[in-house]
């Protein structure tokens, strides 16, 4: 398997350890067309929002390169994957999620006796009030290094879903 796949299914494994902490059900679509990697749904109602059984998707990128500068990670993103995830005319709340690896594949995950931790750091973001841009390949977008993908934050994803939001 190439480097790129393995860092797609690094992330994969990490964001669904995330959501099995959280007791989300896990989904995915055999074609990704619409930029969307994982859904992730609550059962019946959650939280205090109206929606029943809500639901939130993500996209996944990995990445081992040096994107940090100023407190966001400077991601490239490609146009298409941009469109998808942006506006606000979308029934389910979309984010992209950012997983940070070492360039070196033997440090993504340390074993121990009694545990095993995977490196590095995840964030997301939503680009739900993001607009449209003049770009033809790319856009560079700021995901903040304080916005870390967590169990509570796929939490709070669900909880801001259920009441027909976003984070």
């Amino acid at each position: 398997m190439d480097q790129q796949r393995q860092k797609e299914e690094f992330q994969y494994a990490y964001v669904c350890a995330l959501a099995a902490h959280a007791g989300l059900n896990r989904g995915d679509f055999r074609v990704d067309n619409d930029s969307i990697d994982i859904t992730f749904q609550a059962k019946g109602h959650f939280g205090l929002g109206r929606i029943r059984s809500p639901m939130i998707q993500i996209q996944l990128k990995c990445s081992s390169q040096d994107l940090i500068a100023d407190d966001v990670i400077k991601f490239p993103l490609k146009i298409k994957n941009y469109n998808d995830l942006r506006g606000e005319e979308v029934v389910v709340p979309r984010y992209l999620a950012v997983l940070l690896v070492p360039d070196d594949l033997d440090q993504w995950i340390a074993n121990h006796d009694d545990h095993i931790a995977l490196f590095k750091s995840c964030h997301w973001l939503s680009l739900r009030h993001y607009g449209p841009t003049d770009n033809e390949a790319s856009v560079t977008i700021d995901v903040p290094l304080t916005q870390r993908l967590t169990s509570a934050t796929l939490l709070q994803m669900m909880d801001r879903a259920s009441a027909g939001e976003s984070l």
